[in-house]
């Protein structure tokens, strides 16, 4: 049993236009604007130290500013909730420590599940 005409016609002109189509569709170029890193640290320890190194990195990779920020309040939970409460578009990084993940876990999850 053979392809009807339209039908055949329908895929060949769909298969024609899909590679037009897919170039819409491509990603937008990552950053176009200043990436903030947050830190739940003081500043010169050596979470911001390190921080401020990948920063560096990734601004000379990138071409784009990647800012640290230091929030050393709250055992690194005020850090974790700005992140969590910024806009979800990956322009606000969080560098967390483990130490202070492991700490604070339960709160964090706490804090989460019942919301602003």
């Amino acid at each position: 049993m053979g392809l009807p005409r339209r039908k055949f016609l329908r895929l060949a002109v769909g298969s024609a236009a899909l590679p037009a189509v897919s170039r819409l569709a491509w990603a937008q170029a990552y950053p176009t604007r200043p990436v903030r890193i947050i830190v739940p640290a003081a500043a010169g320890g050596p979470t911001d130290i390190i921080a401020r190194i990948i920063g560096q990195k990734l601004s000379e990779t990138w071409g784009q500013q990647f800012v640290v920020e230091n929030i050393p309040a709250g055992a690194g939970n005020v850090a974790a909730g700005m992140v969590a409460k910024a806009a979800p578009d990956g322009y606000t990084i969080l560098f967390p420590t483990s130490s202070r993940c492991r700490q604070s876990e339960s709160l964090c999850e706490a804090a989460l599940r019942h919301g602003p």
